[in-house]
């Protein structure tokens, strides 16, 4: 089989609370997502999404990842889908870095990949570990009563993990991470996120001062070193999320005792290829994780179910539904939340195909 064409649609993801607010004031109304098609000689077409958050979040951003399309695909014409290392050698060679505009191409091919073979992508990461995977919510950051709030309507949706927003003015953060906990119900998680937000000594401060807490802090500086100097100033239990952003950090990371909970965004690694590698040597550690990704709709909330779904579920920390934050769907047979869990599809691949209504005449064109 040979990569014959590939395609990329772009499209908006508005979100139905409006805006949604994270560390050091930034914040996103509309998503801009992109949709990826890798065609084949032999009639299968693999499905991807990449939808990075924002520009001031991690090395990525929308437009890059359409620019780095149009550079990568037409050497990627001519290889064969289903050779999944072969083909992510080949990306790197002939593209250093910029993981997150690989990722789609990788995801794709693990679409085909399952549709060639008759299986649903779960069972080709490993199996179904779990039937059902729970989920968290993400609380925008607001002031701290209205945070608390919107826990209660969070609740009555299922969900039972909620990952406070933070990384703002420290004394600001001390009172929403109290404000939040004292509305939680007992076997409900809190997670602390401040995205990197604080100095050192604002984290030093805001982890001392909420030390009494059942709460989890969850990256709360721009590097790694910094982090690790609050990790061991604190008992509390710690999440790295940015930071990770390859199989050499995570194993220095896991070298390090750096963290009790690795957040593991698939399209920041480079595609189910090396997340399932990280997966695995969380696992091989006794590290749970979040199963997630940047941010995206229906496509990328399936492909985040089914390496979920093929994790046990001790070391699933918990997992994001993004397709239930926006206002717009793009593809049919995307997981759907119920009572705060979700589950994969059980067709071959992703299980999912793209509304072509919505999204329009590609952005870009290259094959056949």
């Amino acid at each position: 089989m040979k990569i014959t064409g590939i395609k990329a649609w772009q499209v908006d993801l508005p979100l139905k609370e409006g805006r949604y607010t994270w560390a050091s004031g930034h914040f996103v109304e509309i998503f801009d997502s992109t949709v990826v098609a890798v065609e084949t000689d032999a009639g299968i077409t693999g499905y991807a999404e990449c939808c990075p958050l924002g520009s001031a979040y991690l090395p990525a951003f929308a437009a890059g990842v359409r620019a780095g399309l149009a550079e990568l695909v037409p050497q990627m014409l001519g290889l064969d889908p289903t050779d999944l290392g072969v083909l992510n050698a080949y990306m790197d060679r002939v593209l250093r870095g910029h993981p997150y505009i690989k990722a789609p191409l990788d995801i794709a091919c693990w679409d085909i990949l399952g549709k060639v073979s008759g299986l649903p992508v779960w069972k080709l990461l490993g199996g179904k570990a779990q039937e059902r995977v729970a989920l968290y919510r993400a609380i925008s950051q607001r002031a701290s009563a209205e945070m608390a709030a919107n826990i209660e309507g969070y609740r009555a949706e299922g969900y039972r993990k909620f990952q406070l927003k933070v990384g703002g003015d420290a004394d600001a953060d001390i009172a929403r991470i109290r404000a939040t906990r004292s509305v939680l119900q007992d076997g409900e998680v809190l997670v602390a996120d401040a995205n990197t937000g604080w100095t050192r000594a604002e984290a030093a401060r805001v982890v001392l001062a909420v030390r009494d807490l059942d709460v989890v802090i969850e990256q709360p500086c721009p590097t790694y070193d910094e982090c690790l100097s609050v990790r061991r100033r604190t008992p509390l239990p710690f999440v790295l999320d940015e930071v990770i952003d390859s199989v050499a950090t995570l194993q220095r990371a896991l070298a390090d005792d750096a963290m009790d909970i690795v957040n593991l965004k698939i399209s920041k690694v480079g595609g189910l290829t090396k997340a399932r590698l990280m997966r695995d040597l969380c696992i091989a550690s006794g590290t749970p994780m979040t199963i997630e990704d940047t941010w995206g709709g229906d496509i990328v909330t399936a492909t985040i179910a089914h390496l979920a779904q093929s994790t046990p579920a001790e070391f699933t920390f918990s997992a994001t539904d993004f397709n239930s934050y926006g206002t717009v769907s793009i593809a049919d047979g995307a997981p759907i939340r119920e009572n705060g869990t979700m589950r994969a599809s059980d067709e071959p691949g992703l299980g999912v195909t793209p509304r072509w209504d919505v999204l329009g005449e590609p952005c870009l064109n290259v094959g056949r």
